[in-house]
């Protein structure tokens, strides 16, 4: 994947250019309010930053699929692993974590092709945090 990932892999139409702010912000938010009830995922959250913590995610997404750079003009290059690495994500929590952004996407209703790309990224990318 490059940095403006299109909606069939080709240059052109990004994901963010098909579902904008909007779209980012209803997934964010679905996947959030699962989180917070969650027994596995919400420990690795502080109690005060859920605002916070659903930000640098919207953010992060909307650098990563084709829109402003919000993300990285302030926090940096993402640095995932490292970011992560504090937390303990096992199998059982990256299961967890892409389940919720799984009904996140579903409850979002973007369209098909927007899922196609987003799914594989997430569980990819949830594999690779994987540090326990």
């Amino acid at each position: 994947m490059n940095e403006r990932e299109t909606t069939d892999g080709s240059p052109g139409v990004t994901v963010y250019d098909v579902i904008g702010e909007d779209g980012f912000a209803r997934l964010t938010a679905g996947f959030y309010r699962r989180v917070r009830g969650d027994d596995v995922l919400s420990p690795m959250y502080p109690d005060d930053d859920w605002d916070g913590a659903e930000q640098r995610l919207r953010d992060f997404l909307v650098f990563r699929f084709g829109g402003p750079q919000r993300y990285i003009e302030q926090r940096g290059h993402p640095r995932l692993r490292m970011r992560h690495l504090p937390f303990p994500i096992d199998q059982r929590a990256r299961d967890r974590w892409v389940s919720h952004m799984d009904a996140a996407l579903a409850e979002a209703a973007v369209p098909g092709e927007v899922i196609d790309v987003l799914r594989p990224f997430f569980a990819q990318t949830a594999t690779f945090m994987m540090n326990r």
